[in-house]
């Protein structure tokens, strides 16, 4: 059966080097791609998931050194979750205020302990401790033992007027199908157990959101292939009257993008070709990788980004 939820989270961050050390050293994610933004080549790209950057492991960061923070409000995603071992949210709680990383005390939330934290830029995170994950595969090359590292997401919550017309999209055209409501949570769940959930909170009128560090930038759905992207973008568009754009080559994923009702950016990305397209999975992350068109350019390139790690 064809995989459905979420394939990444792009997001927007401050310096590159205080972002990589976070996720890779704090967090013990993988650095699994560092390219550039391929509409603005002057501004890393970073890629963080497991070994191999399986699609519903994948967090993307755009770095900008000094942008402006964001605000979290209507139409935008308010959380971005990971998976755990039910077992390791102490081990975590720990492992953050020996950090000094921001949180808060973990509380239960549609049946699920959940552990809610920042980053540097104060994007909202949390980390949810699910029965059974500590069976799945993790990066083990990272800071954090194995038995207590993430999982790749559990998935997003978004903050919404209203959850009815996002509703008719994750469920229609996205593969998704409600799983479970508390207050104003709507839960809908895909057959993916990486990167599976989309919460909708549902708020009424409420202040906008507005981008900037902390804030996300877009959320990636998963298509399996090329046909399957394309019946996705039949239904939205046949079905919904939503404007989808064309097909953009992402060198790993091939994407198309939209708004949603709420107002919230979503992509559909497929999960080939991957990102030992052009490294191999042993280094990952280590060389700054250029699609072609922007190769002739990478002196000048390498020359305005940020030195890293």
């Amino acid at each position: 059966m064809t995989a459905t939820g979420l394939h990444h989270v792009t997001a927007i961050s401050g310096p590159a080097r205080r972002n990589l050390d976070f996720y890779t050293r704090v967090l013990g994610l993988r650095l699994v791609k560092k390219t550039v933004n391929f509409d603005d080549p002057g501004t890393y790209h970073l890629y963080y998931g497991d070994e191999t950057g399986q699609p519903g492991t994948i967090l993307t960061f755009f770095p900008w050194e000094h942008v402006a923070p964001g605000r979290i409000g209507v139409g935008e995603t308010q959380e971005t979750a990971f998976r755990v071992p039910q077992g390791s949210i102490g081990y975590w709680t720990h492992r953050f205020i020996a950090a000094g990383v921001p949180h808060e005390a973990p509380a239960k939330v549609l049946g699920e302990t959940v552990l809610p934290f920042r980053d540097p830029d104060g994007m909202p995170l949390a980390l949810v401790g699910v029965a059974g994950a500590e069976a799945e595969p993790a990066w083990t090359g990272g800071d954090v033992p194995a038995e207590h590292a993430i999982r790749g997401f559990h998935g997003v919550t978004l903050l919404l007027r209203e959850a009815a017309p996002t509703a008719a999209i994750l469920t229609d055209a996205l593969g998704l199908r409600e799983t479970g409501r508390e207050g104003v949570l709507t839960r809908f769940s895909g057959s993916a157990g990486r990167g599976g959930h989309v919460t909708i909170r549902a708020v009424g009128d409420f202040l906008r959101g507005r981008p900037g560090g902390g804030s996300v930038h877009h959320i990636a759905f998963r298509a399996a292939d090329d046909a399957a992207q394309a019946a996705m973008v039949s239904r939205l568009t046949e079905a919904h009257g939503l404007a989808v754009t064309e097909q953009r080559d992402r060198n790993y994923f091939r994407s198309v993008y939209f708004r949603e009702p709420g107002g919230v950016l979503f992509e559909i990305a497929t999960d080939s070709p991957g990102f030992a397209a052009d490294e191999p999975v042993a280094t990952l992350g280590e060389a700054l990788k250029l699609p072609s068109f922007l190769e002739p350019h990478r002196g000048e390139i390498e020359r305005v980004l940020p030195a890293v790690a």
